[in-house]
């Protein structure tokens, strides 16, 4: 089983324009659709969606949206009641996969919210292959969430086998990053961002994150230099330039790029948590680093070409339109 750890979900509502979008001026929705959302929701909506045994873990009360459309779509949770509705977010894209998003800060949770947030998770993780804590903090929930937790997770495991993901931005990210987690799935502008918080905005190229997206050497690079600094392995994904795989510093196992043909882009709502899902997935099914990366990057692609933040299915794969090769970093 793989749990997911969702501080912060949302009800993820897409609005689909025909024209790009004009500010200021009155537009005919093409289409909308409503799916229950946050990284980790989406994560365990995606592994559920390929047959995979998953627990979302998130706040929310009975009765709230978000829970009864996972309950509609029959995806295994488990909320803990806060006595407030949960955040609604807004997506708009157009013809040409331009995404615009207006995402709400979420309820905020009191102290004792967030103990039982993170004893919840202690508890549901000692039956799991890997935890992903993903996305936002709500208010109230201190930037270190994740880092303590990833604490309380290693001492509760003691020699059990558990691994660690993080799919985060911000300073939630860059503290779960020292505290040595399995593996963190950052895009381009998170990985400037943590290079920036955790490295030293001096040290930090001065790029823009599309500029990075089609430069997987120096996406290597910064992670190499974040290794220094806790990070142990990383998947990258660079949006239409594939994803980057990066073991830990020291290992014998080579670094990875998987890329695929252009791809018409109908929402990236989403991609990147089916990314990380495809790669927990194969590896909690015993992969080798090459198919969980090819898992990642097909499920990525498969979910950047559906509406809203549809997650794939089997079928909507195209495993053999990706190509994984090994890379040898310029340093």
């Amino acid at each position: 089983m793989i749990l997911t750890v969702t501080p912060n979900p949302s009800l993820d509502r897409t609005v689909e324009l025909p024209a790009p979008l004009a500010v200021g001026q009155v537009q005919r929705a093409a289409a909308q659709h409503s799916e229950p959302g946050g990284k980790g929701v989406n994560i365990t909506r995606a592994l559920a969606a390929a047959g995979e045994s998953s627990l979302a873990l998130l706040p929310g009360d009975p009765g709230d949206p978000v829970l009864l459309a996972l309950e509609e779509l029959e995806v295994r949770h488990e909320a803990l009641p806060i006595g407030a509705a949960l955040r609604t977010n807004i997506t708009i894209t157009d013809p040409a996969g331009t995404t615009t998003k207006i995402n709400e800060p979420g309820p905020a949770l009191v102290q004792d919210q967030v103990e039982a947030l993170a004893q919840a998770v202690i508890r549901r993780a000692g039956t799991a292959s890997w935890t992903a804590l993903a996305g936002s903090l709500p208010p109230g929930v201190p930037e270190t969430f994740y880092a303590d937790v990833i604490s309380r997770l290693r001492s509760a495991a003691g020699e059990a086998p558990h691994a660690i993901a993080v799919d985060a931005s911000g300073p939630a990210l860059a503290h779960a990053a020292a505290a040595g987690p399995d593996l963190i799935k950052p895009n381009a502008e998170e990985l400037l961002e943590l290079h920036r918080a955790l490295i030293g905005p001096e040290a930090t190229p001065a790029v823009h994150a599309s500029e990075l997206e089609g430069d997987r050497g120096l996406a290597v690079e910064l992670v190499r230099r974040l290794q220094t600094r806790g990070v142990r392995s990383a998947l990258v994904t660079l949006g239409p330039h594939g994803a980057v795989l990066i073991p830990e510093e020291g290992s014998s196992a080579p670094v990875l790029a998987a890329s695929g043909p252009p791809l018409v882009v109908r929402s990236t709502v989403g991609a990147g948590d089916a990314s990380l899902a495809g790669y927990l997935l194969a590896a909690h099914r015993g992969g080798t680093a090459e198919e969980r990366l090819l898992r990642a990057a097909a499920q990525g692609r498969a979910a950047a070409s559906l509406p809203g933040s549809t997650m794939p299915r089997p079928h909507d794969l195209r495993i053999l339109d990706i190509v994984v090769e090994h890379i040898t970093p310029t340093k």
